[in-house]
Parts: structure tokens; sequence; C-alpha cells
């Protein structure tokens, strides 16, 4: 009975790990506007995330709040949207519509299609970017970071989008009298992931290092003196604030969280049973936004990325500015650990075979169900307060 018992909660939980088929959101706004009674109710929602007391307005306005609770139980609130997809920005907007008020106090879910989870965690590609690699020909002077750029060289759309990015990101802004625009920049380097394949992108931002010379190279990749650095360098917390106001950046940055931040205690290296690739593409979406991430200096062995933020001078909120900080400090295990290495080499992993291995899957879904399924308890909560 109790094996019975089990079993049967476990159903319960999958069905609800799994919820409902998810529909893009663009498409949940054109069922939503069929309808008058949600129409009228989507208008009035877009009005109160108008303006800086956008806060306020969903915390006190009764209008808000009605609109809020019957939207919840629209189409619009379990929609999702594809990476990539062409109308990608107007698809977020309608997502943080309603997701807007319910994560002020939490980390953001992510607003893309789920991943799914690595089918065959022991065979990928690997790319261990401070150890393990070793120059195929002891006698050469061995640069991957050049040689990545070299290909890129050799095909036509790489070379055409690294040209056009490098360019702009060089190039003085006279009118405000800096030596390039950050936002063009941005927007080049966005066109440069999201256009060239990542066997070509990937292989120049993940390149393994065994000198400073090559590490250099691959700092230098995004330009940072024009993507990265800045006069001053702003609190972390404030550059989150600043991130979560612009609807792109606070995807991605949600999307990287969810698909490269594990836990100390995480049995896995990556979330999605160690889908590394998951992780790297995400990370790479990052760049070009407020919060683009680098390499801090041109360390091989002891590497560490981080956005352009500080969390010195943040009182007493120091704690949660370091939490924050460390989604990208202290998450080198799963970003490069065992990622991408665009060599055309298979590597097997012998991965050691726990005599409790039976435990992990049941363990891994009530990780995913505490994080997962939070928004249906926001829903719960809202729709019927105490």
């Amino acid at each position: 009975h109790e094996f019975i018992m089990i079993s049967s909660i476990f159903t319960i939980l999958d069905t609800l790990l799994r919820g409902p088929e998810w529909v893009d959101c663009i498409q949940a706004s054109d069922m939503c506007n069929q309808n008058p009674y949600c129409s009228s109710r989507y208008r009035v929602m877009r009005q109160c995330l108008v303006g800086k007391e956008k806060e306020a307005m969903l915390d006190n306005n009764r209008e808000c709040q009605a609109a809020l609770e019957v939207l919840l139980v629209s189409p619009l609130y379990d929609c999702r949207c594809k990476r990539g997809m062409k109308k990608e920005l107007q698809c977020l907007q309608n997502y943080w519509t309603i997701h807007m008020g319910l994560t002020e106090d939490m980390e953001d879910s992510s607003p893309y299609e789920p991943v799914a989870p690595n089918r065959h965690p022991d065979v990928f590609r690997l790319a261990s970017i401070s150890s393990g690699f070793h120059c195929p020909d002891a006698e050469r002077n061995c640069n991957p970071c050049l040689d990545a750029a070299k290909a890129c060289n050799l095909n036509n759309s790489c070379k055409r989008q690294r040209s056009t990015y490098i360019a702009t990101c060089s190039k003085e802004d006279p009118n405000k009298g800096e030596t390039c625009s950050k936002k063009r920049c941005h927007k080049a380097l966005r066109l440069f992931l999201d256009r060239v394949p990542a066997e070509f992108s990937h292989r120049l931002l993940f390149c393994p290092c065994q000198t400073e010379g090559c590490a250099e190279r691959r700092r230098q990749t995004i330009v940072p003196d024009c993507s990265y650095r800045d006069k001053e360098k702003p609190n972390c917390l404030e550059l989150r604030r600043i991130c979560r106001q612009d609807p792109l950046c606070r995807s991605r940055l949600a999307d990287y969280i969810m698909n490269c931040w594990t836990t100390p205690h995480t049995v896995s290296t990556c979330p999605n049973q160690d889908n590394h690739q998951a992780c790297l593409a995400s990370y790479a979406r990052l760049i070009g936004t407020e919060m683009t991430p680098n390499y801090v200096d041109s360390s091989f062995s002891n590497w560490t990325i981080s956005p352009w933020c500080t969390c010195k001078g943040s009182g007493n909120q120091e704690e949660e500015c370091l939490n924050f900080l460390q989604y990208f400090t202290d998450n080198t295990s799963c970003i490069h650990e065992r990622g991408i290495l665009y060599s055309g080499k298979i590597i097997k992993l012998n991965m050691p075979h726990h005599s409790h291995s039976h435990h992990i899957p049941s363990l891994c879904l009530l990780k995913q169900l505490a994080h997962q399924n939070r928004r249906f308890m926001i829903r719960q909560f809202m729709l019927h307060p105490r």
C-alpha cells in the first residue's frame, strides 16, 4: 500500500510539473482579445504598467488587482516565447504584462519555452576552459581562441557579422563625447549571436586556454571597452533593477539563471540533467543586454565571469547583492567546466554510478516542482486570499 501511495503521489507531481501545453504569448494575446471580458481587463492591465508608479498601482489600485485576477486564469498566464522567434520582443512584452507584478520579491521564472533535459548526460562535447585541454602538437604554440577567429573568417556569415560588431563597438560617438555607443554595440552583438551558428560564436566565447595571451583574446571577444566596461561600476542590485525594466534583459537574465544556476547541494553540475548546451546558449544570449557578462581578467587557470557591477556600498542589502552576484562568479562548473568545445571530437565521460542513484529522479522532481510551480501558488493566493 505504501508503494502504491508513493507511486500515486509522484504521478500527481509529474502531472503538475508538466502542466498544460503552452502557447506563445502573441497567440495568447490574440485569444484574449477575442474575448470582450478578457480584452477589457488586458487593456486595463497595460495601463497599470505604464509609468514609474507601476509597482504602487499593482499593489494598491483595486482596478489593477481585479484585472490581474482575471488575466491569471487566461491563456496569457501560461504562455511562453520561443528563443529567437520573429516577434520575440513583442512576445516577451505580452508575458511581462501579467508577470511583472508577481515576482518582485523573488527571482523570475524564464518566459521562454521549457528546455528539454539532457537525455545523454554522459556523452557530449567537452570544453574545459580551465583544465583538461592539451595542445595536439607539442611543438606548436597553441591558441584555440585564435583558431576560433580563423574559423569564423572562413565562414561568410560569421566573418561579416563579426566585422560589423567589432567596427560598431570600436567607433567613437561624437554626440556623447564617448569612445563608442554602447547601445549600438549591444545591438550589433545581439545580431551576431542571433544570426551566427553556435559552432562559430560559442567557439569564440568559450575557447579553452592555457596561456594568458589566449585568455586575453577570449576576454576581448565582445570588445569589452565598449560593451562591458563603463566609467563607474554600478551596484549590482541597481544594475538588476535597470535590467528588469527592460523585457529583453529581464527575460534573458531569468533564462540564464534557470538554465545555469545550481546550488552546492545539487546532484548535477547543470540544471535539466546536465544540459550544458542550454546554459551556454543562455549565457551567450545575455551578451548585448545591460547585464552583459564577461571574463573579469586574462587569467586562464582561475577565471571568473561577472557583469560590470559591484556590491560595495550595498549597506544592509549586501547579502542580497552578493547572492545575486554569485549567479555569475560562483557558477563556473555549469558554464564552462563541461561546456562545448567545438573541436570536432566527441569525448565520452565515465560518470560514477552510485548505488543510491535510484533516489535521484525523485529529488530532482521535487526541486523542479518547488521552482516551477511557485507561480501556481502565487496565483492561488491572489485568487483566494486569506
